[in-house]
């Protein structure tokens, strides 16, 4: 367990030390680290539990990791869709500056994130959490132009801003709930507070970790994060950061804030009210992006509410129905952002008026982003319309006015989400007759580092939509094991 957090820690690292190597090196290098520790993840998904400390600062605060089921189901994502980030980035990268510091970086944000799903207390948690922030930041600055200065400096007010609501809550539950370690059905069901303080502090945990999940308002910073190379926003939009914000309210919600203490009251209705609203402004203002990129940035903020609605329902039918959302949202959206990478590196297209008949040059390339809209717009039998279809069974199932809300707001998501989806694959493929096709006609596939991820994104997205009874299981064996 230990070495799978500091293999990717400590060999990123190391990776700076090789400034002089010929970067093809430290490309080859990121990817065996990368592979290395995935494989030592899934020997550890698979073999069951275990768990480690590795420090003690006080009786209450100590650094310990354990390998629950909720941490097996989101380091599974992790491991899963790592390497061929970093395969995708190996072609990506080829020729761009900085390569050294950049799989560096990118190397010790796995490492980061693993120490995320494997904490076995919310005070380990926020260690990697902020861990994390540090790692990723170098990786929106990469360009180093004057916009990606902009969105660093904006990506680390709220992310640190955030954090501060987060340590609030955290001090508030090691000081009142016996210390900060994550129990089945949360630490103050057996160290129960003044309820109206233990809501007003919730609450504040919500937002603090929710800086991080894109809850509006504080969701700016995920669309300026789009000036990073496509390796990074692929990671930030659809597997580290925000997954890990996604994470970091499941684990506030149901191991250290009890549900039983928030069900009902306002501290459940204001959150759920601000994720139903992130749901439908995320799609809107995604169908009013020109920028491909852009428009797949708010796409993510909508889709990490539907994952915060599930959890936010506070009951077991909604925990399982989020995290089949987070694994579909996580294939999904990481497909559709190398597809525009893709595009991106081969023929320097970044808006959606420029991607007519584009389809025809690059059509496994735009046949891998079809399969990716329609699964993310819901069309069944592909895994999104599997996951939409458990939050909507939940939200009926838990009743009550925000959950009637939250329908609302996932139906109407989901036919913007068509729109704004199908509506730049449409335009691949049928570009029209009067169409001036002069401008990519140069343009080609991907190369094979770029192409296969492609492939293997495709077929995930399909088998987990044909056959998701492994998925559906191993979620709802995670929600139905807490009291």
């Amino acid at each position: 367990m230990l070495a799978a957090i500091l293999l990717p820690l400590a060999g990123g690292a190391a990776l700076l030390l090789l400034r002089r190597a010929p970067t093809r090196t430290v490309r080859n290098l990121a990817l065996l680290l990368t592979c290395l520790t995935s494989i030592i993840v899934w020997g550890l998904i698979l073999s069951g539990r275990g768990s480690i400390r590795l420090m003690r600062f006080t009786a209450l605060l100590d650094v310990e990791f354990r390998l629950d089921g909720l941490g097996r189901f989101f380091a599974g994502i992790l491991a899963a869709l790592w390497p061929l980030t970093v395969l995708y980035a190996h072609s990506y990268m080829e020729h761009e500056p900085r390569q050294t510091a950049f799989f560096s970086f990118f190397t010790m944000s796995y490492g980061a994130s693993l120490g995320i799903a494997m904490a076995a207390n919310l005070f380990t948690l926020y260690f990697n959490y902020e861990m994390l922030t540090l790692a990723t930041m170098p990786l929106v600055l990469h360009a180093m132009t004057r916009q990606a200065v902009r969105a660093t400096r904006t990506y680390l007010l709220f992310s640190l801003g955030g954090a501060a609501f987060a340590f609030a809550a955290m001090i508030f539950l090691v000081t009142n709930g016996a210390g900060a370690s994550f129990v089945p059905g949360g630490l103050l069901k057996a160290h129960p507070y003044a309820p109206e303080i233990t809501r007003i502090f919730f609450v504040l945990g919500f937002f603090g970790f929710g800086v991080k999940a894109a809850v509006f308002p504080l969701h700016i910073w995920l669309p300026k994060a789009t000036v990073a190379p496509t390796p990074v926003t692929a990671l930030l939009h659809a597997v580290a950061v925000v997954k890990a914000g996604a994470f970091a309210l499941m684990r506030l919600t149901w191991f250290s804030f009890s549900p039983d203490l928030l069900r009902g009251t306002w501290a459940q209705w204001v959150p759920l009210g601000f994720a139903s609203f992130t749901i439908v402004f995320g799609a809107v203002i995604a169908l009013k992006q020109g920028h491909w990129k852009r428009r797949l940035a708010y796409s993510t903020v909508a889709n990490l509410s539907y994952i915060l609605f599930g959890v936010l329902l506070m009951t077991p039918a909604g925990l399982s129905a989020g995290l089949i959302h987070m694994a579909a949202h996580a294939c999904i959206k990481i497909l559709a952002f190398f597809c525009a990478g893709a595009v991106l590196r081969r023929t320097g297209l970044e808006y959606n008026v420029q991607l007519d008949g584009l389809g025809r040059k690059m059509p496994l390339t735009f046949a891998a982003f079809t399969l990716s809209a329609l699964a993310l717009t819901g069309i069944p039998p592909l895994n999104g319309f599997v996951s939409k279809w458990h939050l909507l069974s939940a939200a009926a199932e838990a009743g009550g006015t925000m959950a009637w809300i939250g329908i609302g707001a996932l139906l109407i998501s989901a036919l913007l989400t068509a729109f704004y989806m199908l509506g730049v694959a449409v335009r691949a493929w049928f570009p029209g007759r009067d169409r001036d096709l002069s401008p990519i006609a140069g343009a080609k596939e991907a190369d094979w580092r770029m192409s296969l991820p492609h492939v293997i994104l495709s077929l995930g997205v399909l088998a987990t939509g044909l056959y998701a009874q492994p998925v559906v299981r191993a979620a709802e064996a995670i929600a139905n094991s807490l009291p």
